[in-house]
């Protein structure tokens, strides 16, 4: 019976993937030489780009009802194990296969909604695990190490090409936060910490292409799998955490709006602990680096208020030449300044008279005896 199944998966998958990609192969090569040999006698490029588009709308739905189909209950003649596991080895196989046509598809807007969520987490990098009520203390030693492997699985997500693959990513990542929690609070982990923690982990590590991978893993992965199982919880947490990541706000994280828009604009961030009151356990190095980030903060600040003040005094230098100048204006407009025309120069007394000598001669010395 397996047997069966496999050949006729085979012969199905060389009927929807191998010749269409050959046909398409073959008519692009025509439509190419008919473009620079015959003008436009047989399809047009944007004929064919349409075909092609449409060809994998065709792959995509066809995949979508196989594994729709392997929900049903097969034959009572085949054990429901062996029938899941040979749907998990077709799965392997086509999607490995179908991979680059059918994950973020250009017809969907799963690149878009990727780049909104990877701005929307980096915008939130100052939400400390105190604003979500995370259970989980980094301080640790083996707690940081476990968090750094969960961080690591759930970006390891976005390399894997089986739908299967990722979600045990997923799960490995959720078993990783559990640890976490029952280290740091030395009593097994409630549903209440997990989700917290999960949205902090998905804060901190930000990863690539998180709703394409999510929109992946829904329309192709076996869905009793997503419907039962560890696996289905984790990633029905995974979605909850992303739903929630896109609606933060204040009231979620217990803050002011004031507070919360200034930490979102990147003015300031949340106060942290002081390097005095950590640990003894913590290194000197740590202290120094955490020191030096304050007095980074301090000075920071101190050249914002310089900035804002020095802006204030421009302001107050063009208001003042305004001024100035306005007044200037009134005076000029109110006494305006008349140019007359010059004087003729006086002609020297003794300089000799052409032009009038009818005056008498200069005056001459006279001596008189005494």
């Amino acid at each position: 019976m397996l047997l069966v199944v496999w050949q006729y998966f085979l012969r199905e998958l060389r009927l929807f993937i191998i010749l269409p990609n050959g046909r398409l192969q073959r008519e692009e090569e025509e439509a190419y030489a008919n473009t620079h040999t015959h003008g436009a006698q047989s399809l047009t490029f944007t004929k064919f780009e349409e075909k092609k588009t449409s060809e994998k709308l065709r792959k995509v739905a066809t995949v979508k009802k196989f594994f729709g189909a392997s929900s049903r209950p097969g034959t009572k003649k085949v054990p429901p194990e062996k029938v899941e596991k040979v749907m998990d080895q077709v799965e392997k196989y086509i999607m490995t296969r179908l991979y680059k046509y059918v994950f973020c598809p250009e017809t969907t807007e799963d690149e878009k909604k990727d780049l909104a969520v990877q701005r929307r987490i980096r915008a939130l990098h100052w939400v400390t695990p105190q604003m979500l009520c995370v259970p989980v203390n980094e301080e640790i030693p083996e707690v940081s190490d476990v968090v750094v492997k969960a961080i690591t699985d759930i970006i390891e997500m976005d390399s894997k090409r089986v739908p299967r693959d990722k979600l045990a990513c997923i799960t490995s990542c959720s078993k990783h936060i559990f640890n976490a929690i029952r280290t740091t609070k030395a009593e097994p982990a409630s549903a209440d910490d997990f989700l917290p923690t999960l949205i902090y982990i998905v804060l901190k590590g930000n990863p690539p292409r998180l709703q394409s991978n999510i929109q992946y893993i829904t329309r192709f992965c076996n869905p009793s799998r997503l419907m039962t199982g560890e696996d289905g919880y984790y990633f029905t947490n995974l979605c909850c955490a992303v739903a929630f990541i896109e609606k933060l706000d204040a009231q979620s994280l217990n803050l002011s709006q004031e507070d919360f828009d200034r930490y979102m604009s990147g003015q300031t961030s949340p106060k942290k602990q002081e390097p005095e009151n950590w640990p003894a356990n913590v290194c000197v190095g740590m202290r120094q680096m955490y020191r030096n980030l304050g007095l980074l903060s301090q000075l920071n600040e101190r050249q914002e208020r310089i900035v804002s003040e020095a802006k204030k005094l421009e302001r107050d230098l063009i208001d003042w030449t305004d001024g100035i100048t306005k007044e200037v204006q009134e005076i000029v407009e109110r006494y305006p300044l008349e140019i007359k025309a010059p004087n003729p120069a006086l002609a020297a007394i003794d300089s000799e008279n052409v032009e009038n000598d009818k005056l008498p001669p200069p005056l001459q010395p006279q001596v008189y005896a005494g």
